[in-house]
């Protein structure tokens, strides 16, 4: 039988201003999104706030449910959806990932995307993502998703809901993800 290769794409709703303000004016359940290699989220990554009081510093990172503005939330909705994926897929994705990991000095946060996605302004920088710029980029150069829209005009809200209706997608979480995490740890 062959051996089952997944990723992992976690969605959040922090309580920091952006992410209401996101939630307040298009309705949207989730304001960030992360891909993890593994389902223990050991291996998640994004692009965020550098540091978690600072929102005008961003980069790629090496996220934690423990750890920077996760941390300090007291609850953290979201859920965690596992794409089961053929080995080719998660050895590009892997890949991809590795390479912004290896080159981290070179992404930067896209804070002009924010603007052209809620205009709607199709816009792409080589080097600057946003969260769900970054996954759906992961998720569209290994095969794995195709939207048939740019990539800065893919919202979170935008990954879940297609991700959602993928055979090759389940939820295998949904509610407080530090209660996630901690049922994690305990298995």
């Amino acid at each position: 039988m062959d051996e089952k290769h997944c990723l992992y794409v976690v969605f959040t709703r922090t309580k920091t201003t952006i992410s209401r303000l996101i939630n307040r004016v298009k309705h949207d359940k989730y304001t960030h999104a992360s891909l993890a290699l593994d389902r223990e989220l050991n291996y998640m990554y994004s692009f965020g706030r550098k540091w978690a009081r600072n929102p005008f510093i961003g980069k790629f990172k090496h996220e934690h449910l423990h750890q920077g503005l996760f941390g300090i939330q007291k609850t953290l909705p979201g859920a965690v959806l596992e794409l089961e994926v053929a080995e080719e897929q998660y050895a590009k994705a892997k890949a991809i990932i590795d390479e912004f990991v290896s080159n981290r000095g070179l992404y930067k946060y896209n804070y002009l995307g924010l603007v052209h996605c809620l205009l709607k302004n199709e816009v792409s920088y080589e080097n600057r993502f946003l969260c769900s710029e970054f996954v759906y980029h992961v998720l569209y150069e290994s095969g794995i998703l195709d939207l048939n829209k740019a990539r800065n005009l893919v919202r979170p809200q935008d990954l879940y809901d297609s991700l959602r209706k993928q055979d090759f997608c389940r939820i295998i979480y949904e509610g407080d993800l530090k209660k996630f995490h901690l049922e994690q740890m305990m298995a």
